[in-house]
């Protein structure tokens, strides 16, 4: 029989028994003095709980920049486009064959430049005629009046007769039947003037009837020739050689891009702030920049969006611009006192509203709401801050309102 497999178990159940019912006089044995380690052991989270509310109560170190209010424009931004200052459809008014060679679109024409020619057909012969009634009807004119002139005469003639058979019947030296015809040759005579006097109207209306004819003859022809307006550029083809034109049928389409309106369509809000007269820059989409005058401002609203049309007027005379570009229209307006401030400095409250945090006189922090006016590529400008304002740019999201802080400032742009 082996006896170091039994001393072997029982050491082990000795030390089980040691380590199970009595480890507490173990442990103070090994270790020998537990309630000085204990002691400080529990004195050690008293200083951490103690260095942890020290270090609360320091001032939580920011940036800030010392941050003064400049006037600035306070300008009306909107999306517009070029439009053409003037464009016109230029259409047949009357029925005729083009006889004229067609212009090719984008063509420039001058004012007055014949762009459709009709041919004149009968026309011509039609003016002849009505100039020669025109003619007949004023050599009619001197005829009758000389026969006005001469019933005239006879009214004389007769008014005397009849004055003087009066006379005589009173005397008794004229009878009854004398003084009853010169008194008819009288009456004869005075309608002789009125038909004499009738023909003389009706002669004069003839030729007033003439002359209308003639205009009227005349203006067929100037029908026959459309031409410009006005300078610009042609938009489309003018009609082709031997095509036959009706009324209202289009021959070409001129615009003028010279001087060039800038359209755009500013809400109710700013409406106010627009005047006849602003300067306004615009950018094109095409990346150009622009500028002009602000030469209409609608008194209607839109139905649909509640917004006013604004036309400024831009000076082309290279025509670079052209008609249905896209513009961001910038419209200057009463100027405002705002903070040039980075875009990093911007944070909002619990309630989601917009602003910045400032250093107070206490050296605490304070949440301002501030209004975005511009962005521009240096920052943002901002309004609603007072005249000078101490704005934390870094380390505005670790604080709150009253917190302490240690401001390090900077200048702007570092």
């Amino acid at each position: 029989m082996r006896l170091f497999p039994i001393i072997a178990a029982i050491v082990v159940t000795a030390l089980v028994y040691a380590f199970v019912f009595e480890r507490d006089k173990l442990v103070a044995v090994l270790t020998g003095g537990v309630e000085s380690q204990t002691s400080q052991t529990a004195e050690a989270p008293a200083e951490e709980m103690a260095d942890d509310t020290d270090s609360t109560a320091d001032p939580v170190r920011v940036v800030a920049v010392k941050s003064t209010a400049r006037m600035i424009d306070s300008a009306v931004i909107l999306r517009g486009q070029t439009e053409a200052f003037r464009q016109v459809d230029l259409r047949a008014e009357t029925t005729g064959q083009v006889v004229s060679e067609p212009l090719r679109k984008g063509a420039f024409v001058d004012t007055g430049q014949t762009l459709c020619e009709l041919d004149p057909g009968t026309r011509e012969a039609a003016l002849a005629e009505t100039r020669a009634r025109l003619a007949a009807a004023r050599a009619r004119v001197p005829e009758t009046q000389a026969r006005v002139a001469e019933a005239r005469s006879r009214l004389d003639e007769a008014r005397i007769n009849d004055n003087a058979a009066r006379q005589l019947q009173v005397e008794g030296f004229a009878s009854q039947s004398r003084a009853a015809s010169t008194n008819a040759a009288l009456r004869s005579a005075e309608a002789a003037v009125e038909s004499a006097t009738s023909g003389l109207e009706t002669a004069r209306a003839e030729i007033e009837s003439a002359q209308a004819a003639v205009a009227a003859a005349q203006k067929e022809i100037e029908r026959l020739t459309i031409s410009a307006p006005f300078a610009g550029l042609l938009e489309s083809d003018t009609a082709e050689l031997g095509s036959l034109l009706q009324p209202g049928a289009l021959c070409a389409t001129v615009i003028q891009l010279d001087p060039i309106m800038l359209v755009g369509f500013v809400p109710e809000t700013d409406v106010e702030r627009v005047q006849p007269g602003a300067l306004a820059v615009a950018k094109l989409a095409s990346g150009g920049q622009v500028e002009g005058e602000v030469t209409f401002l609608s008194r209607r609203a839109d139905e649909t969006t509640r917004t006013f049309r604004v036309e400024i007027r831009v000076e082309n005379p290279d025509l670079t611009l052209r008609d249905g570009q896209t513009a961001e229209i910038v419209i200057s307006a009463d100027g405002k006192t705002a903070h040039l401030l980075p875009q990093s400095a911007l944070t909002l409250n619990d309630e989601g509203t917009l602003g910045v945090r400032l250093v107070t006189a206490e050296n605490t922090a304070e949440f301002a709401a501030v209004s975005l006016l511009r962005d521009t590529t240096t920052g943002v400008w901002l309004a609603g801050l007072p005249e000078t304002a101490n704005v934390i740019v870094i380390g505005q999201e670790y604080v709150t309102d009253g917190v302490p802080v240690a401001p390090s400032y900077q200048e702007l742009g570092q």
